[in-house]
């Protein structure tokens, strides 16, 4: 019994380190997707490393040296439509944090979290040319006992002038415009019931016309990873590596690289992934659309697939009925808050 757990022990290290070892050569075979050892060695080379998670997740541990601005989907975008803020206020944000975007950056967050890949095609998007992504994040850094720093970088703010690239990121007007042009594929990579319609996350559901669906997580080596953490069922986040080139090739083989390629999901972060890993794998001219589904259910006069609509009397009567359930439950606990109050604090003296 002894040897049996021993063997099965030593055959689940093998495995880890395997699986880990599979996801470091995955992220060698695409460009802008980078491992732990290519961090260290852009450290080294003097890069800037840029985390781009929450102000309290950077303060408990981040790579040393590496810069901050606080959680950046949150940061860069308007909270209410969720588009890029002005492009003055970006330039503001970025360079008060020192991030060159003429220097080498790399960027990270949490391993396979989106923040980082919005990052980069953000950079991309107003002019760096040499920006890159490390998928395994602080978790792949963790588990490589690397050192980690508390204390904020001391970087010094520079001034930018930023220039948007119309090649990078586009509009809902620009999408429209190019609806059943032949020489187009437009990617929508929302989870399935997103893009049928069911899941309604603007004032309509469904999808652009012609969309071909692949969501996001496809790229991971276990879509389900996330589902499986939650229910214990793994103990660890290497299903989050990316699949091999061969995979993911094979994964995108209904999308013609020569096409112009519109990516979309709900905000633009999702689509961010997924339109890097495009351009790593080859596709000549990847564009995300920024405003996405928010953007484009919102505007009826745009086309849409799988065609429903947001019912707001239906939301609101389950909102009304939800407060009710909440003010009941606050007199429930008023009333045992003022019987506490009333209760003798001892038994009285016989």
């Amino acid at each position: 019994m002894y040897m049996k757990r021993f063997t099965n022990k030593i055959f689940g290290t093998i495995l880890a380190l395997v699986t880990s070892l599979s996801g470091v050569a995955h992220a060698k075979e695409l460009g802008s997707v980078i491992d732990t050892a290519a961090v260290k060695q852009a450290l080294q080379r003097g890069a800037i490393v840029w985390d781009v998670r929450a102000e309290e997740d950077y303060r408990a541990g981040h790579i040393p040296g590496a810069v901050s601005i606080g959680d950046a989907q949150r940061m860069l975008r308007d909270e209410n439509n969720e588009d890029y803020l002005a492009v003055a206020e970006i330039a503001e944000t970025l360079g008060g944090a020192g991030i060159d975007l003429a220097k080498e950056i790399v960027v990270y967050g949490a391993k396979a979290h989106t923040a980082p890949y919005f990052a980069l095609v953000t950079l991309r998007y107003f002019g760096a040319q040499n920006a890159s992504v490390y998928h395994g994040g602080i978790d792949d850094w963790k588990a490589a006992n690397e050192k980690l720093d508390k204390d904020p970088a001391q970087s010094k703010p520079i001034t930018l002038k930023l220039a948007p690239d119309p090649n990078v990121v586009i509009g809902t007007r620009e999408v429209l415009a190019r609806l059943n042009n032949k020489d187009v594929q437009i990617l929508d990579v929302r989870g399935a019931r997103e893009f049928s319609g069911e899941d309604i996350r603007a004032l309509r559901g469904g999808h652009v016309p012609g969309a071909l669906n692949i969501p996001y997580e496809q790229n991971w080596s276990d879509p389900d990873t996330y589902r499986k953490l939650a229910r214990k069922q793994v103990n660890n986040k290497d299903g989050l590596n990316l699949k091999s080139a061969d995979q993911l090739k094979a994964l995108y083989a209904k999308l013609d690289p020569n096409k112009e390629t519109i990516v979309y999901c709900q905000s633009g972060v999702r689509s961010s992934v997924s339109a890097s890993i495009l351009k790593d794998l080859g596709f000549k001219n990847v564009k995300v659309y920024d405003s996405s589904w928010l953007g484009y259910g919102n505007t009826f006069d745009a086309p849409v697939e799988s065609l429903t609509f947001f019912n707001v009397g239906l939301m609101n009567a389950k909102l009304n009925s939800m407060q009710l359930r909440i003010d009941d439950l606050e007199d429930q606990l008023e009333k045992m808050r003022q019987a506490a109050r009333e209760k003798p604090t001892s038994e009285p003296v016989r």
